[in-house]
């Protein structure tokens, strides 16, 4: 018997990542610029969209600033700020968002799974120290050809069963259009505490986002539960 599925991306749906890769991008870029960036920088060039990967925007802000930096160089840059030695990483900083209890009452009525910017590995790492609850599948960004707002990943979850429908649930305007490219309808996450949150409101309100929320907690005013 089929049954729906709610797709989920992770940062600033699942987890909190403002002290975590919001951080990690402003400390890159610090490295390589000599100059400290705001996060509101950061929420500026995600709005624009085509900028869910951390390494490229960290690279585009540094030319930006005048300063042009290999893409090896700073991968290598950006992962040891963020993994650390696997004792003083900025992922350790990430926070749970969901309430206890509520993706459990979710998956009760549907299938939940993960199509996330995150390589895989970096996905399970959070995902394992973090969440109590199964994701199957979980599909990162290096699981498909294309990132986002590629639908490359949605389609390939959708792939993986017969579901009754379909909802991904995220917050920029990559993933709404994702979302939109891969014919599923899109709940937009736009936290009060982000920057530049009511910007964030409208354009996933523009993209076709079915209802904007403050966060997951609140999708059952979307889905029944």
């Amino acid at each position: 018997m089929s049954r729906p599925i709610v797709v989920f991306d992770m940062d600033c749906v699942l987890v909190d990542v403002s002290d975590s890769y919001r951080e990690t991008i402003c400390r890159t870029v610090e490295h390589f610029t000599g100059r400290r960036i705001t996060r509101e920088l950061v929420q500026e060039y995600k709005n624009l969209g085509g900028w869910n990967n951390d390494w490229k925007l960290s690279q585009k802000i540094c030319e930006d600033l005048g300063v042009a930096i290999g893409y090896e160089e700073l991968v290598e840059t950006f992962q040891g700020i963020f993994l650390g030695d696997g004792t003083n990483g900025l992922i350790l900083r990430e926070r749970w968002i969901a309430r206890p209890g509520f993706l459990e009452r979710l998956g009760a009525r549907y299938q939940l799974a993960i199509f996330t910017g995150r390589l895989l590995s970096e996905a399970r790492l959070t995902l394992d120290r973090l969440s109590g609850v199964e994701f199957s599948p979980v599909v990162g960004s290096d699981e498909v050809a294309a990132g986002k707002p590629a639908p490359d990943g949605l389609l390939k979850i959708r792939e993986t069963g017969v579901w009754s429908s379909m909802w991904y649930v995220g917050d920029t305007v990559d993933d709404a259009r994702c979302a939109w490219a891969a014919r599923v309808p899109f709940i937009g996450i736009a936290s009060p505490n982000a920057p530049r949150h009511s910007e964030i409101v409208r354009l996933l309100a523009a993209e076709g986002a079915t209802a904007v929320l403050d966060d997951i907690n609140q999708l059952g005013r979307v889905l029944p539960l």
